[in-house]
């Protein structure tokens, strides 16, 4: 059974037209979710195949019941070594959609909502060995100080850290509402909501090491899609978009971009589009979430 509701994928039109589909190519939806656009994807599919992907066990329950489609319940880090196991080498082309889907979001008891009581999990697959409460309880006050700092772009990450271990040194984080009565003092007037949601956000990028997830599946694409091949990869957070737009230009994450003799760059992928792509009004008006996105697609050279 799907749920329609689980999540609304963002800038489905632009996904679909980035792949630029091949009806009989091998496809991979990274970031499986409500599969939104794994059920688009397959629309365009005739004798091709799709496999998509997710560390959440709750995703399973949206797989369609579609011969052309395999769904993989693992982190997108490790695709590679799974699509080997299903015998592909090679792929026409990769999407993920790196948000969080609206059914995390809206389940109480994974933590991931400022707007519920919950435990303080954050963990996108049971699998995860540390959640947001252990972060919180256990980690040093200069890590947690670049956590929010980095992660949440907080402005008071080093206050706000003091104030993390002051705070469980008399009494533990246990809930989501343990850790926001703490938050109350620190958030800025009027913007409490904003202030809540980033250093939510910054503990779940760090429980799930979404970074370091990204750059592992980044750096996989390269080898796993065949000459000519499409990434399609949508952010919302500035530091993930950094990384997709660094890796398309240059084939690595930081540096200066290499060339060769003649003065041609270097790099296994090309951009398609020269800027990111974002969501229009309209689709903003409809789906929030859609408000931070930015869609980046490129080929395999």
């Amino acid at each position: 059974m799907t749920d329609h509701t689980y999540h609304i994928p963002v800038m489905l039109g632009p996904c679909i037209e980035g792949l630029a589909i091949n009806p009989n190519g091998i496809y991979v939806d990274l970031t499986f979710g409500g599969g939104g656009h794994s059920r688009e994807i397959l629309k365009h599919l005739d004798k091709g195949h799709l496999y998509g992907f997710d560390q959440d066990a709750d995703a399973e329950v949206n797989v369609p019941e579609d011969d052309r489609f395999t769904f993989v319940q693992a982190n997108f880090r490790d695709f590679r070594k799974y699509l080997r196991l299903y015998g592909v080498d090679k792929v026409d082309g990769i999407l993920a959609d790196l948000g969080i889907s609206s059914h995390q979001i809206d389940e109480p008891k994974r933590g991931f909502s400022t707007r519920f009581e919950g435990e303080l999990d954050m963990r996108m697959s049971a699998a995860m060995s540390i959640s947001a409460k252990d972060v919180l309880n256990t980690y040093e006050e200069s890590q947690l100080h670049k956590i929010f700092g980095i992660y949440g772009e907080v402005k008071n990450a080093k206050t706000l850290a003091q104030a993390v271990v002051s705070q469980r040194a008399m009494v533990p984080f246990s809930t989501t509402e343990s850790f926001k009565s703490l938050l109350q003092r620190f958030a800025p007037r009027g913007k409490e909501f904003k202030y809540f949601a980033q250093v939510f956000q910054a503990l779940r990028i760090e429980v799930n090491d979404e970074m370091g997830a990204l750059e592992e599946m980044l750096l996989q694409t390269v080898d796993a899609l065949k000459p000519g091949g499409r990434l399609v990869v949508m952010s919302y957070h500035s530091l993930e978009d950094r990384l997709v737009k660094n890796f398309i230009a240059k084939g690595k994450f930081q540096g200066e971009v290499e060339k060769d003799f003649y003065g041609n760059l270097i790099r296994p992928l090309e951009p398609v589009t020269r800027k990111a792509v974002v969501a229009d009004a309209e689709e903003i008006q409809r789906n929030n979430r859609a408000r931070s996105a930015k869609l980046r697609i490129a080929k395999k050279l």
